[in-house]
């Protein structure tokens, strides 16, 4: 282990004897020894002897070796930047010596260094995600980053891609998970209810309310209030939240007391924020408090190689809650579900699984003819790079759905290239981004009557 600056001290005496340790004062030095010597991760804390930032030192260090694990420790990072290092490579970043600390004992065996991936393949809550695209693992890497912090959160994506599930897992890998994880769909009731839900109230603050009512959020202390479908919560409450992220305070309705809280705030919606804000419907700067960091959820059409993992799950969890015997998949039935484009996504793919077993009785092996499934497969020919002209075969072809098809294929591929950045892909499309919207709502609608 190679150990960059005044760390050298706090890695020795957390490593076994046996593991080798190499101090080197300063980024040039490090970087010679590396070319020199093999070591299997090097440590570094900021501010880092000849080296401007710590995202210099990580290109460096990959120039010279790909497969030497890179952990830094930086008490000042914050997490957007966090984030950005770990999407460029680096194995670890902390902030304090106690972090550091679990981290090297994760990484160090006493035989020297493990065969150790980052944190979210040990721990729990990664269970919660399943799937191991490559986006799903962008999606781990932040949760793991973030979990430790009480920096708002706003997750989107489209209605059933298991945004309270990814709530869950933040809530479970950070040090809030002993405290209570509290929800509230903002859709689901009417302004005046919604603010007694979140605040609470006191005795005789509006007809019926009869006792004094601890809300939502008092709830949540010392851990952490989902708010689903924030995009539809009327704008008076949009500044009531807004205040309570910016003082971490509020008021009961009917009440001058004002209760402080440690409540960790993460939304979630399936429309699109920024487009709110331009109709007046969406304050701008609760916007900008909530996507701190923001996590944008592929549909399930996106990541078609968790369908399988996913499927398999679902099955295994509804049999044990039924107390029925174990029943599987083929291989040939597998691939067939992990064709199909599931518009209600990982919700849908679950009801369908559920509906099988249940259709399936008494055998063990799930067949086709127990789902219920999308009549609408991607065509072949759609699936790869799209060929400059289509020949129309002697029989015809239905125009409309061919060429539904085709825009439907070039507007996910944008959108799968801009993680789901509506106005970057856009752009990319030679599209205004009201019409590349337009679109979407038009596709959506389809898929839906379909």
């Amino acid at each position: 282990m190679l150990c960059i600056g005044d760390v050298f001290e706090t890695v020795a005496g957390t490593l076994e004897r046996d593991v080798s340790v190499h101090a080197a004062s300063g980024a040039f030095e490090a970087l010679g020894l590396l070319r020199c010597e093999e070591f299997d991760a090097v440590v570094a804390r900021a501010p880092i002897p000849g080296c401007s930032t710590p995202e210099t030192l990580l290109d460096e260090i990959q120039r010279v070796s790909r497969s030497v694990r890179v952990i830094l420790c930086d008490p000042d990072m914050d997490v957007e930047r966090a984030v950005v290092l770990a999407k460029r490579g680096a194995f670890d970043v902390v902030e304090d010596e106690q972090r550091l600390h679990r981290v090297l004992s994760r990484c160090v065996g006493s035989a020297g260094i493990s065969d150790a991936q980052p944190a979210h393949a040990m721990e729990a809550w990664r269970a919660q995600l399943i799937g191991d695209s490559p986006r799903m693992e962008q999606i781990a890497e932040t949760i793991r980053l973030i979990a430790s912090r009480r920096c708002t959160v706003l997750i989107t994506g489209e209605t059933g891609t298991g945004k309270e599930v990814v709530a869950r897992a933040i809530h479970m890998a950070g040090k809030r998970a002993q405290g209570p994880l509290v929800s509230v769909n903002c859709s689901a009731m009417p302004e005046a209810l919604l603010e007694a839900e979140l605040f609470g109230h006191v005795k005789g603050a509006f007809t019926g309310a009869i006792s004094n009512r601890m809300g939502r959020f008092e709830q949540a202390n010392r851990g952490t209030l989902f708010l689903d479908e924030i995009g539809d919560m009327p704008p008076s409450l949009q500044a009531k939240l807004l205040r309570v992220l910016q003082l971490r305070e509020f008021q009961r309705l009917g009440s001058s007391e004002t209760i402080r809280v440690d409540t960790r705030v993460i939304a979630a919606t399936n429309v699109d924020l920024e487009e709110r804000m331009r109709e007046g419907k969406f304050r701008e700067d609760l916007f900008y408090r909530l996507n701190v960091v923001p996590i944008a959820l592929p549909p399930l059409r996106h990541r078609p190689e968790d369908i399988a993992g996913l499927a398999e799950h679902f099955l295994e969890k509804i049999c044990d809650e039924e107390d029925i015997q174990p029943k599987r998949l083929s291989a040939e039935l597998l691939h067939r579900l992990s064709r199909q484009e599931w518009p209600g996504n990982v919700r849908q793919l679950e009801n369908a699984i559920e509906m099988a077993v249940v259709l399936s009785g008494e055998r063990q092996e799930l067949c086709a003819g127990d789902f219920s499934l999308p009549s609408r497969i991607a065509p072949p020919e759609l699936k790869s790079d799209l060929q400059p002209f289509l020949a129309v075969p002697d029989n015809g072809l239905d125009f409309e759905r061919t060429v539904g098809s085709i825009e439907r294929h070039l507007l996910e591929q944008a959108l799968n290239k801009t993680n789901g950045n509506k106005k970057a892909a856009a752009q990319m499309l030679r599209l205004k981004r009201t019409t590349l919207s337009a679109k979407l709502k038009t596709l959506s609608a389809v898929a839906a009557a379909v």
